[in-house]
């Protein structure tokens, strides 16, 4: 198990170099996390350090946006399911054309589509400390 410490916003980019650097091959990451920890703040982050020049926003009402790496050209998808209510839902957007396509996916409120996320997603977990600061484990 890996842990990150983000001791404030001025240290973010830093983390999220890190956290990149270790990324390997991996494709799908799920991110867990209360709301307000920081889930989209990181993802944020993580894309501008991946080459991702867009604004990046939270995808709660769209629940996917697409971003694409000026530095490789990959696409990068970042998915919010805090909205959804039913498994069918995320049937209709298609999402093993995403998941299962090669490409980033950047997933917040996982828990809430579980049984559909592939075997070897990788589970992050940030917290919030007593101090304010963030941990990120995975």
């Amino acid at each position: 198990m890996t842990e990150l410490v983000i001791t404030d916003l001025s240290h973010i980019e830093e983390a999220a170099l890190n956290f990149a650097a270790l990324m390997g091959d991996d494709t799908v990451f799920a991110f867990y996390g209360k709301m307000g920890v920081g889930k989209t703040t990181f993802i944020k982050a993580l894309c501008k350090v991946l080459g991702v020049e867009d604004e990046v926003n939270s995808p709660t009402f769209a629940i996917i946006n697409e971003y694409r790496s000026c530095t490789t050209a990959e696409l990068i998808y970042h998915f919010d399911f805090y909205r959804i209510r039913k498994l069918e839902e995320v049937y209709d957007l298609g999402y093993e054309d995403y998941f299962y396509s090669g490409a980033l996916c950047f997933i917040e409120w996982p828990e809430l589509i579980e049984d559909l996320l592939p075997l070897d997603a990788k589970k992050i977990t940030i917290t919030e400390n007593s101090d304010g600061s963030r941990t990120i484990t995975f």
